[in-house]
């Protein structure tokens, strides 16, 4: 497997990404073109509904960001790492833990779990 925080730092930078090009080689190169995404609020297949989900995402929630918190934890093909999304220097409004599945050093599958939401 290739250096599996990279591809966690591109996960991440991908959900960050605004310029829908830039988003979009980020996620051609970090995922592979049959990916799946599954969380309790949102599914998407293939690079296009990843796109779609997150820009959907950044549209909820303007001028906020994601980063990791934490290691990322990897075993041969599997991935644990965690998250969260908050406004540029304020706390943390979602808080989630991720777990991928890796196939040719891209994300192939990743299951979302939410941690913490707003009520």
């Amino acid at each position: 497997m290739s250096n599996p925080a990279d591809l966690v730092d591109r996960y991440i930078a991908a959900w960050n990404e605004t310029d829908p090009a830039r988003r979009r080689d980020i996620i051609a190169r970090t995922w592979t073109e049959n990916a799946s995404y599954l969380d309790p609020l949102m599914q998407s297949d293939g690079h296009t509904g990843i796109d779609t989900m997150i820009a959907g995402v950044q549209a909820k929630f303007p001028g906020h960001r994601f980063s990791l918190t934490g290691k990322v934890d990897a075993y041969q093909d599997r991935v644990r790492f965690s998250w969260a999304l908050a406004p540029d220097g304020g706390p943390a409004l979602v808080k989630g833990t991720d777990f991928a599945v890796i196939d040719a050093g891209r994300l192939q599958a990743v299951t979302g779990f939410l941690d913490q939401v707003p009520s």
